[in-house]
């Protein structure tokens, strides 16, 4: 199902009242659309189902909570196999909670870097910044190579 459109703090506390005890405990998958709104799934959602199959800004898991009756982003990360964005894609996020009246961070909290080998075409996740792919050991790009047009 396409993720929920949060536009404002009642938007968020609209959704997180129809969670449930334990989905609301857990990190929700979110993705920024083209139009800069957060949209959010629960976390076993697929970010390209929660994006509704269309093209995003960002994608990744973020945590929510309450502080003297105001919501805030706890933590969040660019964790999306599924369009695997790069951590400088925060802005959009930023931009959309922003626009969501919502306070954060001002970055991901766990930023993860993503990289297509241009040898057996694998996904991987850079690790300690060794920029060498998991299964054929080829050399990692340095900049981000994960765009649709690479699949």
């Amino acid at each position: 199902m396409e993720g929920r459109r949060i536009a404002s703090p009642d938007d968020l506390a609209t959704w997180l009242a129809a969670c449930d005890e334990d989905e609301s405990a857990e990190p929700f998958t979110f993705v920024v659309d083209l139009d800069g709104f957060l949209r959010l799934s629960h976390r076993r959602s697929e970010h390209v189902v929660c994006a509704g199959g269309m093209p995003v800004l960002s994608a990744g898991e973020i945590t929510f909570a309450e502080h003297g009756g105001r919501w805030s982003v706890e933590g969040a990360s660019n964790q999306s196999t599924g369009y695997c964005p790069d951590p400088d894609s925060w802005p959009a996020v930023g931009g959309a909670l922003d626009r969501a009246g919502l306070d954060h961070p001002g970055r991901f909290t766990d930023p993860m870097v993503f990289r297509r080998c241009p040898e057996c075409r694998e996904r991987n996740l850079v690790k300690d910044a060794h920029f060498f792919c998991a299964l054929c050991d080829a050399e990692l790009p340095r900049t981000w190579n994960m765009a649709p047009a690479d699949h």
